[in-house]
């Protein structure tokens, strides 16, 4: 009876110590793949005045993650959104909101023509291309992703809109938006940060190249 209790105790030592060990590999593994989770990251934000217009210029950098260039490699579009709130500036009140702007740029790749297509768009982009601003073609992934990521002299507001005298504040955001993928591309998409692909920056409105 002694030999086999011993045998027992024994076992369940090896037992918790294999279970300690795969722990400390699983949290290692974790420890691993969240360092090499892509950060995203908005390098430059500025914004200027041209006659009547205000204009922002933007670069996001970012690298897209092993699962995302498979999806679209296998004809998956990826909607990429851009968002700009305006605010005045109130001492007495919460700040008010005088414009918002959006972009929506659209990315896919082109099986027959093996190229990348990039529509750009102020609202929704449909099937039926409603709402398309700008379409632009491309060779490579690369170069295509470099037009997603440069945001040049985007007309945000008009002056008019704006008080001079007073102080505004910009938000800035940018997102791979994955409620415009397919639905069973939605429910994969949750919890995963393969996926989280986004950015936002606030900071006063300073224009440059007053007109």
């Amino acid at each position: 009876m002694m030999a086999f209790i011993t045998h027992c105790l024994k076992n369940a030592r090896l037992d918790l110590i294999g279970l300690l060990v795969c722990a400390g590999l699983l949290w290692a593994v974790g420890g691993v793949a969240r360092a090499e989770v892509p950060t995203t990251e908005i390098s430059t934000l500025r914004f200027e005045r041209d006659g009547e217009a205000v204009l922002l210029t933007a670069a996001v950098k970012f690298e897209l993650s092993a699962a995302v260039q498979e999806a679209l490699f296998k004809g998956v579009p990826m909607v990429f959104l851009a968002e700009v709130d305006l605010f005045r500036e109130r001492w007495y009140w919460t700040n008010k909101k005088v414009v918002s702007a959006e972009r929506h740029m659209r990315l896919a790749y082109q099986p027959l023509t093996r190229r990348w297509r990039l529509n750009v768009a102020s609202g929704l982009i449909t099937q039926a291309g409603l709402a398309v601003a700008l379409n632009q073609n491309f060779d490579t992934l690369p170069d295509a992703l470099a037009a997603v990521q440069r945001l040049s002299r985007w007309k945000i507001a008009d002056v008019s809109d704006l008080d001079l005298e007073q102080r505004h504040l910009v938000e800035f955001r940018f997102r791979l938006d994955v409620s415009q993928l397919p639905r069973p591309f939605q429910i994969g998409t949750l919890g995963q940060s393969d996926w989280n692909i986004s950015a936002s920056s606030s900071q006063p409105l300073v224009l440059d190249g007053v007109k």
